[in-house]
């Protein structure tokens, strides 16, 4: 029983992800339509507006009553964001929920060694371009005294690592904006909600190792987490009733209890003796 209450509590509700191609950002958008069962309208944005497009497709096929609008939005090009909010049609504007979700990281090249393109597309992303989507819908939930506020941050934002510097920065500042954002809002029902994970088997590591596949699975050399499982987190969050905030949610596999202690395969643990 208390499942479907909390389910019905996101029945109708306007729900927009960012960095909703691949990863977190896509396991939370079917997840959403799962647990409503499609009774629910996704703004879902990305650069890559082909994969978007053909994650709509499947999830209009799934869900026949999910009402879908995927548009392209790079969050790093700062000055196209209040342009993207105010061409939302109509029928999505009245959003509910932000799931603040694009981010990367780039390199691990230690300080002195780091690319400042590389250094200015991680805090364009991850600092400025978030802070920015949230600047922008902070004033319609105040009009409305609703929404909630997800933000995606990291471990990363609380143990800082070698070859991390750039990235925990961004983290670090992320969760730090968040914090004094709830302290703002704390005389309204806005919630700022802030998901945590540890090791989370994505494309991430991917992108961060520019296309290195091989150097990208190394990095999980045990059971990591999966997007679903930092999805299943988000929803969880945002379908408590409205009297209760998940602020901070820190979210690690058993193998790791760390920034950077993520435990090797030991035969002793996997029976691969």
């Amino acid at each position: 029983m208390s499942f479907r209450k909390a389910a019905a509590r996101l029945y109708d509700k306007t729900v927009l992800i960012t960095g909703a191609s691949s990863g977190i950002g896509r396991a939370t958008a079917l997840e959403f339509a799962d647990v409503t069962q499609g009774k629910i309208k996704l703004i879902l944005t990305a650069r890559r507006l082909e994969r978007l497009n053909s994650f709509k497709s499947q999830l209009s096929s799934q869900y026949p009553d999910i009402k879908i609008h995927t548009e392209f939005l790079d969050v790093s090009k700062i000055n196209t964001i209040r342009e993207f909010f105010s061409h939302i049609p109509e029928e999505f504007k009245d959003i509910d929920v932000l799931v603040n979700n694009a981010g990367l990281a780039l390199g691990k090249e230690q300080v002195g060694e780091m690319k400042q393109e590389d250094i200015d597309t991680v805090f364009n992303t991850n600092v400025m371009g978030n802070i920015e989507v949230v600047q922008n819908i902070v004033p319609f939930f105040k009009r409305k005294n609703s929404g909630d506020i997800v933000q995606l941050g990291s471990v990363a934002g609380r143990e800082p690592y070698v070859g991390g510097s750039v990235y925990c920065a961004s983290k670090f500042a992320i969760r730090a904006f968040n914090t004094s954002l709830r302290q703002e809002l704390m005389n309204t029902k806005i919630r700022v909600i802030e998901v945590q994970p540890g090791a989370v088997d994505t494309e991430f590591s991917t992108v961060r190792f520019k296309g290195d596949k091989k150097q990208a699975d190394a990095t999980y050399v045990a059971e990591p987490l999966y997007a679903e499982d930092i999805a299943d987190t988000i929803v969880y969050a945002v379908s408590r009733r409205q009297n209760v905030v998940i602020a901070e949610s820190l979210i690690f596999p058993n193998n790791q209890a760390g920034g950077g202690s993520l435990r090797w395969e030991d035969p002793e643990w996997t029976g691969k003796k």
